[in-house]
């Protein structure tokens, strides 16, 4: 126990001797060198020490307080402190509260250390003979305990620490922030996976959304308006804007007719080419064929008997003579086809020169040569191969045209037609528009209509144009209204039967092929089987241009009312 502590006070150092009963550290003054201590610290029953060597506690106690601090601060802090009052050093003028000892325990019966309150603080404060120093507790372990020299702890050695309400408050309010943060984290992640979801969602509907629409417009693989026009909306429920166009070669012979079909329910055009052989039945009741009555029975006869054939309902005539197809086409600047036939110059002076339109791929076309096109028929042909070579021209005419309504009304307006009463120029100009629009977006075909021999459609034609294109039904005129009439060819001109075939039906007739002889014929002949027939007979004659004296009672062929070979005396007219 040698350790020291140096107050600074001119009395000299003191040195720790021990503890007291209550663990708290004596300390005694060190002598100067060579001279001897006044007292030396005795140990009680107790085994404390008693710093003061036998006197009173409380007097020695008291003693050694005053001696040790009358060096520093002179004769009047030891007064002051017998008299029990503590002295102020910091020279305030004022007293302190009496010091009571901590140690006197003995005769004067001072009040306990241990007391709360602020006499026991100030007395603390005052007490400066006992250094801020911890020293080994006083031992309360037995014997053999510290005889093994291990550390003896008492009760009064410990103290709790009482924590601060601000403390408490600072963590709490931290667990707080971190919970709230955490909180706002979990929330974020919520609102950012929320996010995600809506955003799937859309995304999601926006795909079903265009898909579907894709589909409903028929733009999808599998899917084209036209194939899907008897499954999502039956044909007959479709909505349709019909219009009938006539071409009038006004530089040969006979025309052409087509339907303009606007399906507004698929989104689909198309051009429906009827053949001249189309058999009718005028307002009389008696049979025809397109041809004869387009020359006949006007625009208003032909439409209406249209419609009960086909059972559509066309809202108008549009008549084209060559000369506005022409202007037409140099309108929209030219058009461009695929063209299946050399067509000569119609004003070519010799034979041999070049072909004014030329067999190809993307053709371009000008209105002389569209219309030489148009109404081009090459030996041998049929018809239907000149009407097929007209639905082209009018396709291509419909890709140039403008699909505005104002702008294709101008187009019609500047051709100055004098139109049918059924059509007037606003009306046409919209409803080309909508065409243009639908072959400008290549939902455009052209169809022909089957007929069969005799000019009556045919189950196909039922099918597959007048109940899916048209929407109509197939009403032909009954078998045996017309004078059935055979033809065999005998010329040895293979053009001869199709000739006669048009020139028949034109004329009302119907035709009945009876082959090609093996061996031609010089003239022809005409024979009815039954009596009743022989006029018939004799106006079929006159029909074809042959001489009444051809005109015989004989046997007929089994399928017809009249029968006649073609000689080489037959002149098939223009």
């Amino acid at each position: 126990m040698n350790d020291r502590y140096d107050a600074g006070y001119g009395g000299g150092p003191y040195e720790l001797v021990g503890y007291d009963e209550f663990g708290q550290p004596v300390y005694r003054q060190v002598p100067p060198p060579g001279q001897s201590p006044q007292h030396s610290p005795q140990q009680d029953e107790y085994g404390s020490y008693d710093p003061y060597g036998g006197q009173p506690h409380g007097q020695a106690q008291a003693q050694a307080h005053t001696q040790g601090y009358q060096q520093e601060y002179g004769q009047a802090y030891g007064q002051g402190y017998e008299q029990g009052y503590g002295y102020d050093p910091y020279a305030t003028g004022q007293q302190t509260s009496p010091v009571v000892s901590s140690y006197d325990t003995g005769q004067q019966q001072p009040v306990s250390s241990y007391d709360t309150g602020r006499q026991q603080t100030q007395a603390a404060e005052h007490t400066a003979y006992i250094p801020q120093q911890a020293g080994p507790a006083p031992s309360s372990a037995p014997p053999e305990a510290e005889a093994q020299g291990e550390p003896d702890y008492r009760t009064e050695q410990f103290a709790f620490v009482e924590e601060q309400p601000e403390d408490s408050e600072d963590v709490i309010d931290w667990l707080k922030f971190t919970e709230n943060r955490t909180e706002r984290r979990e929330e974020a992640k919520r609102r950012a996976r929320g996010r995600v979801v809506a955003l799937v969602v859309v995304l999601a509907l926006v795909a079903v959304g265009g898909v579907g629409y894709l589909w409903y417009d028929g733009k999808l693989p599998g899917s084209s308006s036209d194939s899907t026009a008897g499954t999502t909306t039956a044909a007959g429920a479709q909505k349709r804007d019909v219009i009938v166009v006539h071409l009038h070669n006004t530089k040969g012979s006979g025309t052409a007719t087509a339907l303009l079909v606007n399906n507004t329910t698929t989104k689909q055009g198309t051009t429906v080419l009827l053949p001249n052989s189309l058999a009718l039945t005028d307002e009389n009741g008696t049979a025809t064929t397109l041809a004869k009555s387009v020359d006949d029975d006007g625009s208003s006869g032909t439409r209406d008997e249209l419609d009960t054939v086909l059972g559509t309902d066309i809202e108008g005539t549009w008549r084209l003579d060559t000369p506005y197809l022409n202007n037409l086409v140099e309108l929209v600047g030219s058009i461009d086809i695929d063209t299946n036939a050399d067509v000569p110059d119609p004003e070519a002076k010799r034979k041999g020169e070049a072909p004014l339109v030329r067999k190809g791929k993307e053709q371009t076309l000008s209105g002389k040569m569209a219309v030489a096109y148009a109404t081009y028929r090459a030996s041998g042909e049929s018809q239907n191969a000149q009407l097929q070579r007209f639905g082209q021209v009018m396709q291509g005419v419909l890709r140039k045209l403008s699909s505005d309504t104002q702008a294709a009304t101008t187009t019609v307006q500047t051709l100055a037609q004098i139109l049918d009463p059924s059509l007037t120029d606003k009306d046409l100009g919209a409803f080309l528009a909508k065409l243009a629009d639908r072959a400008k977006e290549g939902e455009f075909k052209t169809a022909l209509l089957p007929v069969q021999t005799d000019g009556r459609l045919s189950t196909q034609a039922g099918d597959s144009v007048v109940k899916d294109v048209l929407g109509g039904a197939a009403r032909s005129p009954e078998k045996g209204a017309a004078v059935e009439v055979g033809i065999r060819n005998a010329t040895a001109d293979k053009d001869a039967t199709e000739q006669a075939r048009v020139v028949l039906l034109n004329g009302g007739y119907t035709f009945v092929d009876g082959g090609t002889a093996d061996v031609a014929q010089a003239v022809s002949q005409v024979t009815y089987a039954d009596a009743a027939k022989k006029e018939d007979a004799a106006e079929v004659a006159k029909t074809l241009g042959l001489p009444t004296s051809s005109v015989k009672k004989g046997k007929a062929a089994p399928n017809a009312d009249v029968s006649v070979v073609l000689g080489q005396d037959y002149k098939a007219s223009d």
